[in-house]
C-alpha cells in the first residue's frame, strides 16, 4: 500500500515501481531493520540484500565499530557552536590516504557536494558551463533540457558529455572553449574508463584553462579508498565523495587542491548540518576499518564472484538475459526489456533475494562467497520461472 502522506518514499530508486515495476501484497516495500547483508521487511520476512542503500554501505549495515562510533558521538552531544575536532582530524586521515585532497569541505549528500564543486570551479575560472558525465544528483545545475522546474538559463549552462568516446569529448571541450568552467564526470558508468578518454579529460580541460571534477561518490571506499581517482590515476582538481565514506551515515565532501578550494573565501557554501558529529565519527571509524581490513580488495574478490556468476546465468539464459554490467564491486544483469527485468526482481524478491535490476548492485564486507553462491541459486531459481 502506497502512503500519501510520505509520497510513498523520499528516495526515488526505493520506490516499488523503481524497484519491482509495481508493489504487490507479496513483495517487500518497507523495512524495519538492516543487519550485515540482510534487512527485514515490515512483515518480519528476511531479505538478502545487494542494493545496500543504493551503494551507501560496504562495511555491512550495523556495523559494531561504527556504531560504536556513532553512539560515542551522540553521547558527546551530537552538534555544537563550534567547528568540532573530527571535522580536522577526518579531512586529515583523507589527505594522509587521498593526497590529491588537499583541503576538504564536508556537506550531508552527495548531490549538495557536488554543486559546491561546481560552484568553486566557476570561482576559480570566473565561468559558467560546465559539462557533465554521469549522474550528479538532483539539484538544478545539472539537469538536462527535459526537467520541470529548473529555469531555461539554468539548463543552457550545462551540456552532457558522452562516456569513453574520446574524440567527442576533445570536441566538446574545445568547442566550448573559454566558456568552460569545468568537466565533471563518474569515473565508472556501466563499464571501465578508457585510459585515452581520461588523458584526453585531463588534457583538453587543462588547455582551455577548465577545472577536472571526479564524481566519487559511488565510487569511493569501493574500487579503492580513493576510488577510480586512485585506480585509474587520474589527477584531479577537485573530488567529491560520498555514500561509503560514512558506511550509510550522511555525509559526503569535496576536496582537491588548495589553490581551488581557497575559493570557498570567495564564494558561499555552508549548511548548519554538515558537521555534526556522528557522520564525521562513522566516517572515522568507517575509513580505520576500510584501511585495516583492505576492505576494496574483499570487495574486489567477493565481487569477482558475483560477476562470473552472473555472466554464467547470462550465458545459460540467453532469452531474456542480455549481458552483464559493471565492475565486480558493483554489477548488475542487463535484460532483453523492461518487462523482465521487473518479473525477475519480484520473483528474487519473493525468494528473499533484493537484487536491483539496473544498475548497480553492491557487495560489502558482509557478503561472502557462501551468500553469493546462495543468491546465485536463488536467482538461477528466478530467471526459470521466466522462461
Amino acid at each position: 500500500m502506497t502512503d500519501p502522506v510520505a509520497g510513498f518514499t523520499s528516495t526515488a530508486s526505493k520506490r516499488p515501481e523503481a524497484l519491482f515495476g509495481s508493489p504487490a501484497p507479496d513483495l517487500p516495500l518497507r523495512m524495519s531493520r538492516s543487519s550485515g547483508c540482510r534487512v527485514w521487511d515490515a512483515d518480519g520476512r528476511e531479505y538478502i540484500d545487494f542494493i545496500m542503500g543504493l551503494g551507501a554501505v560496504a562495511l555491512g549495515y550495523g556495523h559494531p565499530a561504527v556504531n560504536r562510533a556513532a553512539i560515542e558521538a551522540v553521547e558527546a552531544g551530537v552538534v555544537g557552536p563550534l567547528a568540532p575536532v573530527l571535522e580536522e582530524e577526518v579531512a586529515a586521515k583523507l589527505r594522509r590516504h587521498l593526497p590529491w585532497m588537499e583541503q576538504s569541505r564536508f556537506l550531508k549528500t552527495g548531490a549538495e557536494a557536488m554543486a559546491a564543486a561546481v560552484r568553486l570551479a566557476r570561482t576559480a575560472t570566473g565561468r559558467e558551463y560546465v559539462l557533465g558525465c554521469g549522474y550528479h544528483g538532483w539539484l538544478d545545475w545539472c539537469q538536462g533540457i527535459e526537467s520541470a522546474g529548473v529555469p531555461a538559463g539554468t539548463r543552457a549552462l550545462y551540456g552532457a558529455l558522452p562516456f569513453n568516446d574520446a574524440a567527442r569529448a576533445r570536441e566538446l571541450i574545445r568547442a566550448a572553449g573559454d566558456q568552460l568552467a569545468a568537466v565533471v564526470f563518474e569515473p565508472v558508468i556501466v563499464r571501465e574508463p578508457d585510459p585515452e578518454w581520461l588523458t584526453v579529460l585531463r588534457e583538453e580541460t587543462e588547455r582551455v584553462g577548465a577545472l577536472l571534477i571526479v564524481d566519487e561518490i559511488k565510487t569511493a571506499c569501493r574500487l579503492a579508498l580513493g576510488g577510480g581517482t586512485e585506480r585509474y590515476r587520474i589527477a584531479p582538481d577537485l573530488a567529491v565523495l560520498g555514500k561509503a565514506i560514512a558506511n550509510g551515515f550522511p555525509l559526503a565532501v569535496v576536496g582537491g587542491r588548495a589553490a581551488v578550494m581557497a575559493g570557498v573565501a570567495h564564494t558561499w557554501i555552508s549548511s548548519t548540518l554538515a558537521t555534526e558529529w556522528v557522520a564525521l565519527a562513522a566516517a572515522r571509524a568507517t575509513l580505520a576499518e576500510m584501511v585495516a581490513r583492505d576492505v576494496p580488495r574483499h570487495l574486489s574478490r567477493v565481487g569477482a564472484h558475483l560477476l562470473a556468476g552472473l555472466q554464467h546465468l547470462a550465458a545459460r539464459h540467453p532469452s531474456v538475459i542480455t549481458g552483464v554490467g559493471g565492475l565486480p564491486e558493483m554489477c548488475f544483469l542487463q535484460f532483453r526489456d523492461d518487462a523482465v527485468s521487473r518479473r525477475l526482481a519480484a520473483a528474487a524478491a519473493r525468494r528473499g533475494l533484493l537484487f536491483k535490476r539496473s544498475a548497480y548492485n553492491f557487495v560489502s564486507l558482509a557478503h561472502d562467497e557462501t551468500i553469493i553462491d546462495r543468491t546465485l541459486g536463488l536467482l538461477e531459481e528466478a530467471l526459470s520461472t521466466l522462461q
